[in-house]
């Protein structure tokens, strides 16, 4: 079985045993020792998994973590566990910042079996960083998230090669908050960045004032175009990809506080199963109803007319594809044009309604 099958086999146990698993001894294991197992450790091997593991810092005597991880008797890792219900940003782990500097290990773990945190000395040697440099999520996670785990792996683990990940990481969670500040709202430094590339007069305060909602306007017009030529490269034809302003048959686009938010990448996903659909009936019997958790996509706009869901408000992106028994099957994807790959499934249930 490959690491990416094995991780999806971790998963599945992850959401049995999240409401079953509620105490922190539960977690360990159902999900904890399954993991350490995943990355290729022996947990009955005393050699690789100590549990309980202690180690004396200074005025504090016999408190223990919960697991030393060796890797040719040296102490690589150092996992703290919670329940599976625990909060981990709110969680206690202070034995993983002592222990730390008491032992020679390089990387400490905090996990509830579902969310798992790695941390390292990437701001100061010897001294746990106060945010993790990667987090792994069993519920929500992609394959670039998958090769950063492997990197754990026992017969793959190397330090060198995970702190340099771990620092081009940080760099890039830094550098990615840096640009979406500005794309949602460049601050005067940044417009004066780019109109001095563009206006050849003084950037006055009224100058900046006035590039400003252009330079954030021409953030998402890029971003749109980038879509557009996607998805017409799929079509293999020059289409237009209306945005959530041009949809006339949206019917649920909310904008009344009630935590519903339609995103451009769902717009492209109705886009493209109105396309698959048009071939069978007009495009307008095809209609859109964004819920919180998902955004449906209707016949007729009839809830009892369910052609697709998209659920693409994690990492993992599905389709829930209904049949003419109203039954849904799970259609993984990766990216927004691979809806056309599921177009024999959804043709068939338009074709249901469309002859009922």
């Amino acid at each position: 079985m490959s690491f990416k099958e094995q991780v999806a086999e971790l998963s599945k146990r992850a959401i049995a045993a999240q409401n079953i698993a509620l105490t922190e001894e539960a977690t360990k294991n159902a999900l904890v020792m399954p993991f350490l197992r995943t990355l290729g450790f022996d947990v009955f091997d005393p050699t690789q998994i100590v549990p309980e593991f202690i180690a004396d810092v200074g005025l504090k005597k016999g408190e223990k973590v919960d697991y030393a991880v060796k890797i040719n008797d040296r102490i690589e890792f150092i996992l703290e566990a919670k329940a599976v219900s625990a909060n981990l940003s709110q969680a206690q782990y202070s034995q993983l910042y002592r222990y730390f500097s008491t032992t020679d290990c390089s990387i400490a773990i905090l996990t509830n079996g579902i969310q798992i945190w790695f941390f390292t000395d990437l701001d100061a040697p010897n001294k746990l960083d106060s945010n993790p440099f990667f987090k792994f999520d069993l519920f929500d996670y992609d394959d670039n998230d998958l090769k950063e785990l492997e990197k754990f792996h026992k017969e793959k683990f190397s330090i060198e090669d995970i702190k340099s990940s771990a620092s081009t990481l940080k760099r890039m969670k830094a550098t990615i908050s840096c640009i979406e500040a500005q794309f949602n709202d460049p601050d005067d430094e940044f417009v004066r960045l780019i109109s001095k590339e563009i206006h050849d007069g003084k950037l006055t305060a009224a100058v900046v004032a006035e590039f400003k909602p252009i330079i954030k306007r021409a953030f998402e017009d890029l971003v749109r175009q980038k879509i557009q030529r996607k998805l017409s490269a799929a079509f293999n034809e020059n289409v237009n990809i209306p945005t959530i302003k041009d949809v006339d048959s949206v019917t649920q686009i909310n904008d009344d506080g009630d935590g519903i938010e339609t995103t451009q990448e769902e717009i492209d996903g109705f886009n493209i199963v109105r396309a698959i659909g048009a071939e069978l009936a007009d495009v307008s019997r095809i209609v859109m109803r964004d819920q919180k958790s998902y955004c449906g996509i209707n016949f007729d706009d009839n809830n009892r007319k369910p052609i697709v869901r998209l659920h693409f408000n994690s990492k993992t992106k599905f389709l829930t594809i209904f049949d003419a028994e109203k039954a849904g099957s799970r259609f993984d994807i990766t990216q927004t044009t691979d809806i056309f790959k599921a177009k024999a499934q959804i043709q068939a249930v338009i074709q249901s309604y469309v002859s009922s």
